[in-house]
């Protein structure tokens, strides 16, 4: 799949981050990707990323209209690398991804990276009165899917993370910039690689989360995942660039 860089500005992305038995986690992945394990914790990371995107287009495309088409996207993710000729890489594996926008919907694995679901978001922030508040739900149209987050920005990091302070957390999910998730195709997932032209990540304090995929007991068994940390991003600009496709084995659960 060759696709066009594509140019936009990030206006919000907030990841809402778990940490989770990595032996539970690896049966969700498809080979070759396999866990990271944060050093020192014996954990590896799974959340959601809610991300707000304006104004995205080509780069060939001058943008015409201020902030542009705007859309609202979740995607489940696990922090994974995989071993290539030149030894191992660090991305992402997102096994649903969920998007306000009946493009991303229809193209998606076909015109640019990656199955998107249509889904329907409920957006209670008030960035002009109250900027540093996210309330967030979501829920898919065929059902199989759904979240919701709130949270307030903090200048404190969670005791019991993982990660050991902020700057910690930021470099780790710098690192997490090329995704692979499903296409059409069985066994064959399609790589997304985040460039920003600025990287800066603020703490939130998650005052409440629930998520349908990470709470099935069939998946994540009881005592094997709990809350870890959430990050936000604001105003960036941002490219996406195409990275072909993968074929892998597929996951167990």
């Amino acid at each position: 799949m060759r696709i066009p860089t594509i140019r936009g500005v990030i206006e919000r992305r907030l990841l809402v981050n778990f940490r989770a038995d990595p032996d539970v986690v690896s049966r969700v992945l498809p080979a070759p990707f396999e866990p990271i394990v944060v050093e020192g914790s014996g954990r590896a990371v799974v959340g959601i990323c809610l991300i707000r995107l304006a104004g995205v287009r080509p780069v060939f495309v001058p943008a015409l209209l201020p902030g542009g088409l705007r859309s609202e996207n979740a995607a489940h993710r696990i922090a994974v690398r995989w071993r290539d000729g030149n030894g191992y890489k660090e991305g992402v594996y997102i096994p649903r991804r969920d998007s306000s926008s009946r493009l991303n919907a229809l193209a998606g694995g076909r015109l640019f990276p990656g199955v998107h679901h249509r889904a329907v978001f409920r957006i209670a922030e008030e960035p002009r009165s109250n900027p540093n508040r996210f309330d967030i739900e979501m829920t898919s149209r065929d059902g199989r899917a759904s979240l919701g987050v709130r949270g307030v920005l903090s200048a404190e990091w969670p005791g019991g993370s993982v990660f050991a302070d902020l700057a910690a957390a930021s470099d780790f999910f710098r690192r997490g910039s090329l995704g692979y998730s499903p296409g059409h195709e069985r066994g064959k997932y399609d790589g997304l690689e985040l460039s920003c032209r600025a990287w800066s990540m603020e703490a939130v304090r998650v005052e409440s989360v629930r998520s349908s995929f990470f709470e099935d007991a069939a998946v994540f068994p009881r005592g094997s995942i709990e809350f870890d940390c959430a990050l936000v991003m604001r105003n960036i600009a941002q490219e996406w660039h195409g990275r072909g496709q993968m074929c892998c084995a597929e996951a167990a659960a």
